[in-house]
């Protein structure tokens, strides 16, 4: 998707990216560039992620940090983010590593992929940009081939009293935008998978895992809500999901 093919607000928020590009890894979980919190990361992807090489799509992979730890793990990445400049870096990050990822740019929540199946979606701090996170949760199960997974790392952020909404409020109402705790997640990921497996099989097996007790991965103690959300969708009768 270019600059033509984007909406009013859709280019709001690319445009609020684009600007960000410069400083964007200075955050310790941007960037990465301490080891101790690369390896807390790789670690911890690791442990969500099947034990064989597979299938990833990075949905808002931002300059493609995750991204380039996955693939050089022998995952097989496509990044989709909606900033032309995050998409960019992380294209450069993975020449500069030296590893075969794929970044696209478009609408993370309904990324431009076409009728291809993933493994797994991954998305971190993604679900409060979006106008309608329900709508992303049913495009990415959608995406994932029969026992896929779900792989997404939110919170609950704290917030300055008088913050500014996101984006000046010019990409209008973000019903996610102070963040979403864990078991309104999980209630939501169960309505994606039932609407988009139509009842076919049974609901998806879901594990949250705190992350705001680990100050190695954010650079810092940190004082508000952090988890990852796993869920394994079911495939076919009989078929069971990979670990």
């Amino acid at each position: 998707m270019d600059g033509r093919g984007m909406d009013e607000r859709a280019r709001t928020v690319a445009a609020h990216w684009d600007l960000t590009v410069a400083a964007f890894d200075d955050e310790p979980d941007h960037g990465l560039r301490d080891p101790a919190v690369r390896r807390a990361w790789a670690g911890r992807l690791a442990g969500w992620l099947p034990g064989e090489a597979s299938d990833v799509l990075d949905a808002g992979c931002g300059t493609g940090t995750l991204s380039v730890l996955l693939a050089e793990d022998g995952h097989r990445v496509t990044g989709v983010d909606l900033a032309p400049g995050m998409v960019a870096a992380a294209e450069a990050k993975a020449a500069r590593a030296g590893v075969p990822a794929a970044f696209l740019t478009g609408d993370a929540a309904d990324p431009p992929t076409g009728g291809r199946r993933f493994d797994v979606v991954l998305a971190r701090h993604l679900l409060w940009t979006l106008p309608d996170p329900h709508a992303a949760l049913r495009a990415w199960t959608a995406r994932l081939r029969p026992g896929g997974r779900l792989v997404l790392v939110e919170g609950r952020w704290e917030q300055p009293a008088g913050a500014p909404p996101p984006y000046g409020g010019a990409a209008g109402p973000l019903p996610w935008q102070d963040g979403v705790g864990a078991p309104e997640l999980a209630d939501a990921v169960r309505a994606a998978a039932a609407s988009v497996l139509g009842g076919r099989a049974g609901g998806p097996e879901i594990r949250v895992e705190p992350l705001d007790g680990d100050p190695a991965l954010w650079g810092r103690p940190v004082a508000d809500e952090r988890y990852a959300l796993t869920a394994l969708i079911p495939g076919p009768p009989g078929r069971t999901s990979r670990r």
